[in-house]
């Protein structure tokens, strides 16, 4: 009798720990920050037997597979790698589910330690909540003042599952492409390598979408230049 209840008993634990971790299964989002800007991060899981698997979108490197992911009673792990201004980095990622499931508070951070993390990531209603994002696939065409002069540009832009690519055409080397690019409900960020009198600068783009437009805030990387431009799609 005591063996029979001790197997009833081991057996209503596993099951209990693999639904808790299958819970995991589906689409969250978050963000976090990073000197001062919001980051946000879109986590694709599938938990199977405690395996965790999946994608993340949001860091340079987009999508950026999970690799070593496992789920058990003490939490979520798992580990991406992102390149950050031309290194490579293996971010390692640490989270505990809510007693509700709906939320995974997650610390991370590099492996050597010199950065790390906090975010709150929350599932996502519905599948449609996977990409966060609008569709700005197109082109679009606008013109900013430079030292007063009108300089016209012409984006040709592809957005699919939050990442953005493209080209810029109307720059000193012209067409540019477009880097990094990702897209978050109504705001899209990406930036640029530029040619101006000889030296190559980093330009950063920040748009917000509305309908047919994007009004964007561009400047160098230093802060030395910005300015603003609205960009009309299919004009």
């Amino acid at each position: 009798m005591r063996k029979t209840w001790l197997l009833g008993a081991l057996m209503a634990c596993l099951t209990a720990g693999h639904l808790w971790a299958a819970d995991a299964t589906g689409t969250w989002k978050g963000s976090f920050d990073f000197q001062g800007t919001s980051m946000p991060l879109v986590l694709h899981l599938t938990v199977v037997d405690g395996a965790v698997t999946g994608t993340l979108e949001g860091l340079p490197t987009t999508p950026t597979g999970i690799h070593d992911g496992k789920m058990d009673a003490d939490g979520i792990s798992f580990w991406v790698n992102t390149d950050y201004q031309g290194q490579n980095y293996r971010l390692i990622y640490r989270g505990k589910l809510s007693p509700s499931g709906d939320e995974i508070a997650f610390t991370f951070g590099t492996e050597d330690g010199s950065f790390s993390a906090q975010m709150t990531a929350a599932r996502a209603a519905n599948p449609a909540e996977a990409t966060t994002a609008i569709d700005i696939t197109g082109t679009w065409k606008g013109a900013f003042d430079f030292q007063g002069t009108s300089v016209p540009l012409v984006f040709h832009l592809t957005s699919a599952g939050g990442a953005v690519t493209g080209t810029i055409e109307g720059l000193p080397n012209t067409p540019t492409d477009l880097q990094d690019g990702k897209i978050d409900g109504d705001t899209v960020m990406f930036w640029i390598n530029s040619d101006y009198q000889g030296q190559t600068y980093k330009v950063i783009y920040k748009g917000k979408v509305s309908g047919d437009q994007i009004v964007f805030t561009l400047g160098t990387e230093d802060g030395s230049w910005s300015t603003q431009m609205t960009a009309m799609k299919g004009t």
